[in-house]
């Protein structure tokens, strides 16, 4: 149990982080005490603002000392309410934004955490570099963020996670201590890779700081298509027949669903039918080339040989950087689309690449079986086979939708496992999953994350809601 937060702490922590360093202002509060989502709402006694890793020490050390608990947050993107507090000290990097080097031989960038990932994107295009993460929130989510939950993003299928993009990280750590882990490297085997904790653990671990991040070389041309597809398994083998006739070129390989679509032309101003027919599944594939031309004309080979096989319905590439961009906005605007269409329940899910038409086919029967009213909104990337599969209240509203929000996750989460795959795939775990998480993890491996958490983390002081 963690100890109230005093009079006398937030005085000390007041003392530390200067006039600037702290806020209690109701409306400066206000937006980061509310998820997005409105599912998730809370309060704290005191906001920290410090602008340098050394005032993050000392108000960790603070804290520390008496025991008081601390939520971290970065841009407030998170979907499974991790980053609101509950009575916690709030604490934000958005003063630590500076970006600390950039250099083009190491293909790496330094940057704070606070730092918003567009402004890191621009950095490294700047410099006539890639850093290749992308995601619908980049203009707001940090990259401390980002690498608290191991985002995913659209571009996992050729460059990984966060987790394969981080090559050190300056954190502090649960007892004031900072951790100088801010390397280069390409290679250090020297034991344990205390960032690769810190990555994806939620805030859990310590406070990262600021990281250096992997850069890439600016592909030479880029092109994007739409394709209508009669069946999700004709998805997984166009995704294969790309791999293989790409030589590894594709970047992006998204799938949607129709009512998802639909929920996105009905909402989202701007967007129209992407292609002239109307089908059950949509992908959106993204290739890059070296050679100037080289995307354009694989992704007119890979098309025009699936359209030829039966494998694809229709097809369109984009002509322009406009048009690439609406494709991308009917994807990315599918989360905000079905926001009006009412309660839905939500779920972030990967499986097996090879078996993400079993889960989408196995739970879309089970869900018309229990709920033959629901609407279901499946999309996601199916390139990493991490799938948002969302369910909307049935059209008209229904008032006993939202209690079986519980039993249709077990349903899919169970689906899920039986498949092989994670109940979290890039969202983390947060307050929405974290007891569900026990119910599929091993005793022995809750044990050792446990062991690993109270090691660094004894008063269990940050983020002290969420995981294990």
């Amino acid at each position: 149990m963690n100890a109230p937060v005093t009079a006398d702490v937030i005085s000390r922590l007041k003392a530390v982080l200067g006039a600037a360093g702290w806020s209690q202002d109701p409306g400066r509060l206000a937006p980061k005490l509310l998820e997005w989502r409105d599912r998730w709402s809370g309060e704290t006694p005191l906001l920290v603002l410090p602008k340098s890793t050394a005032e993050v020490a000392a108000g960790v050390g603070v804290c520390a000392q008496s025991g008081t608990p601390i939520t971290p947050q970065g841009g407030n993107t998170g979907l499974v309410g991790g980053q609101i507090p509950r009575g916690e000290i709030l604490l934000s990097l958005e003063r630590m934004r500076t970006v600390r080097g950039l250099e083009p031989l190491d293909d790496a960038i330094t940057v704070e955490a606070g730092a918003p990932l567009a402004v890191v994107q621009q950095a490294a295009r700047d410099a006539g570099r890639l850093f290749p993460l992308s995601l619908a929130s980049e203009g707001t989510a940090t990259i401390g963020g980002l690498i608290s939950t191991n985002a995913g993003g659209t571009a996992v299928l050729r460059y990984g996670p966060m987790r394969d993009l981080v090559l050190g990280i300056e954190a502090v750590l649960p007892n004031g201590e900072v951790f100088a882990g801010l390397k280069v490297l390409r290679k250090d085997n020297t034991g344990y890779d205390l960032k690769q904790l810190l990555i994806g653990a939620e805030g859990t671990l310590g406070v990262v700081t600021a990281a250096s991040l992997k850069l890439f070389p600016i592909p030479a041309s880029r092109a994007t298509a739409m394709a209508g597809l009669a069946r999700a398994q004709d998805a997984i083998t166009l995704l294969a027949r790309a791999k293989q006739e790409s030589g590894g070129g594709i970047e992006a390989f998204e799938l949607m669903g129709r009512m998802g679509v639909d929920f996105a032309l009905k909402h989202i101003s701007g967007l129209r039918e992407p292609l002239e027919g109307r089908y059950p599944w949509y992908v959106l594939v993204e290739a890059i080339s070296s050679e100037p031309g080289g995307a354009e004309a694989a992704l007119e080979r890979l098309l025009a040989g699936a359209l030829e096989d039966g494998l694809i319905q229709d097809a369109a590439i984009a002509q322009s950087h406009a048009q690439a961009q609406a494709f991308w906005r009917l994807r990315e605007d599918q989360s905000a689309a079905q926001k009006p269409e009412g309660l839905s329940w939500k779920h972030d899910v990967s499986v097996p690449v090879s078996k993400v038409a079993v889960l989408l086919e196995r739970a879309g029967a089970e869900i018309a079986r229990r709920w033959p009213r629901a609407r279901i909104a499946a999309f996601g990337h199916v390139g990493d086979g991490n799938i948002h599969y969302n369910i909307s209240e049935p059209e008209g509203g229904d008032p006993t939708f939202d209690a079986d929000r519980e039993a249709c996750a077990l349903l899919v989460h169970d689906i899920v496992a039986d498949l092989g795959g994670s109940i979290s795939a890039e969202h983390g775990l947060g307050v929405m999953k974290t007891e569900d998480a026990l119910r599929y993890k091993s005793p022995a491996e809750v044990q050792a994350l446990r062991a690993i958490r109270a090691a660094l983390d004894p008063q269990r002081i940050m983020n002290p809601r969420v995981l294990f």
